[in-house]
């Protein structure tokens, strides 16, 4: 193995050229591949879009013939009140402890209804308040006389006739 003889040299090159191809062609394959799989992820993207749009297509269609089926409504008739008495007992106490229950609720509802109201109102009115300009001359004027009157109430209140 001293030396190279012009065979060898020319079977290592080609070996040496050999390799380089498959290097080239293993980079082409996994930039292929990575195209491939990003074309894939894209591809199904695209088609659960497409499923999703049709899927909601079809349930509005299937909503639609729904309500084109149904004939408009009628309103029960309210039943009257010896209906009700036949249905429901008064001396049933799991019954009129329900009612209770239900009575308490709504109570305690529209109560807390009422107070958020009342809450609103005294914020609001406190914020009206706060908007007054009190150096305004026309406030001072307007104030003066509610005083002046208030004044002339009460002395012919306080005067014997």
């Amino acid at each position: 193995m001293g030396c190279n003889t012009s065979s060898e040299a020319k079977n290592e090159k080609n070996n040496q050229n050999e390799q380089k191809a498959q290097n080239n062609e293993n980079k082409a394959n996994n930039a292929t591949e990575e195209k491939n799989k990003e074309g894939v992820k894209s591809e199904e993207q695209a088609a659960t879009k497409i499923q999703a749009a049709f899927r909601g297509h079809r349930t509005r269609k299937s909503m639609s013939m729904k309500a084109a089926k149904q004939e408009p409504c009628k309103p029960e008739p309210v039943p009257t009140k010896a209906e009700l008495e036949a249905e429901f007992k008064s001396d049933d106490k799991e019954l009129c402890h329900a009612a209770t229950k239900i009575q308490a609720s709504f109570r305690g509802h529209q109560a807390r209804k009422e107070t958020q109201a009342q809450k609103e109102k005294e914020k609001q009115d406190k914020e009206d308040i706060e908007k007054i300009d009190l150096t305004d001359p026309d406030l001072n004027k307007a104030a003066t006389k509610i005083q002046a009157s208030f004044r002339g109430h009460k002395v012919r209140k306080d005067v014997p006739n």
